[in-house]
């Protein structure tokens, strides 16, 4: 899983690049989580490889303002709870657990939404899709979302998620390039 969720979207990271910074408003929407502690819990192999991802999200949001392609963007985003082949494996067990899910739908339009957004905006940012759509494309009612129509799916994730930039947020200090093989 690792080599899947890390290591693959570098590497697919790295080779879209070049052909973005060629179209003007290029995106890369990277499914992976907010980082927090109850993220972890009960799936810490999993969690590694997700994380690393939304590091990826962070880390490569500064380079890309760094080198000046303030039209370029990348974003994580996460489904908060989706009917999905992974929920499946529990509504098939318990089936009233389907009133706690949304249908795939909202993670879609957030999507969406996020292709449409300024990069200022975007870049950088680790999102739930249904706080994507409340706080940037003003939706209100996701009753439409609801798996079971007419259920009040409830919040599985945090209500309020950390904000991870600290006071020093744009000192570099001395800025290296990891790519390149140091000489000895």
């Amino acid at each position: 899983m690792q080599r899947v969720n890390l290591e693959g979207l570098y590497a697919v990271v790295l080779a879209a690049l070049p052909h973005l910074q060629r179209a003007p408003g290029g995106r890369v929407v990277v499914v992976s989580p907010p980082i927090y502690s109850r993220f972890f819990r009960g799936k810490t192999a999993y969690a590694m490889g997700k994380v690393a991802m939304s590091i990826l999200t962070k880390g490569l949001a500064m380079d890309l303002v760094h080198d000046g392609l303030k039209d370029m963007a990348i974003i994580s985003i996460w489904p908060a709870a989706i009917e999905s082949a992974a929920t499946a494996q529990f509504t098939n067990l318990r089936p009233d657990e389907a009133y706690d899910l949304r249908k795939a739908t909202i993670f879609s339009d957030a999507t969406l939404a996020i292709l449409n957004a300024p990069a200022s905006v975007v870049n950088g940012e680790l999102h739930l899709d249904e706080d994507f759509l409340r706080e940037h494309a003003r939706v209100t009612d996701f009753s439409k979302y609801n798996l079971v129509p007419g259920a009040s799916p409830r919040r599985i994730m945090p209500a309020q998620l950390p904000d991870l930039t600290v006071a020093e947020q744009d000192d570099e200090g001395k800025r290296l390039d990891s790519s390149k093989k140091a000489r000895l």
